[in-house]
């Protein structure tokens, strides 16, 4: 199969494509894996992750660090990209967004693992952190530390 086969049925790549006015509207697109059998680990950062509080509608900020152990299937970048910019106008509390980004890709890529960390920046004076994981971390693939410092304010 060439690479152009693989990549025919994707709807935003290469094409203009309005960010979507909800996560519940954004389509998220894969393509084959093309080291199926290998084991490593793929890494997404997104240090402007914005979403907004559901009760007064002040936008949120978050560092995200997403890794996962694909199998037969990757997310396509951009597809992700506007995935999470749809969160911009979206009321979610930092928990519930962190952890759904994280279930709706593993419902779309079955990856053997995946860990997601939402670095909250402060509201309130308190930052948040959250994080999900699949389970543990398969052997013999380098998961490295998601490099992310606790957030010390002005320490």
């Amino acid at each position: 199969m060439s690479d152009k086969d693989i990549y025919s049925d994707l709807q935003q790549l290469g094409q203009q494509a309005e960010l979507p006015a909800s996560p519940e509207e954004a389509v998220l697109e894969k393509v084959p894996n093309p080291q199926a059998g290998t084991d490593y680990m793929v890494r997404f950062v997104a240090p402007e992750f914005t979403s907004l509080c559901p009760i007064t509608g002040q936008p949120d900020f978050a560092h995200l660090v997403i890794d996962y152990v694909p199998i037969d299937s990757l997310v396509e970048s951009k597809s992700l990209k506007l995935f999470l910019g749809s969160f911009r106008n979206h009321g979610a509390f930092h928990e519930d967004c962190t952890v759904s980004i994280g279930k709706r890709l593993v419902e779309l890529l079955d990856p053997k693992w995946l860990r997601i960390g939402g670095y909250w920046y402060p509201r309130g004076g308190i930052p948040i952190d959250v994080f999900y994981q699949t389970g543990p971390a398969p052997e013999g693939v380098w998961i490295p530390d998601q490099g992310v410092p606790g957030y010390r304010g002005r320490g």
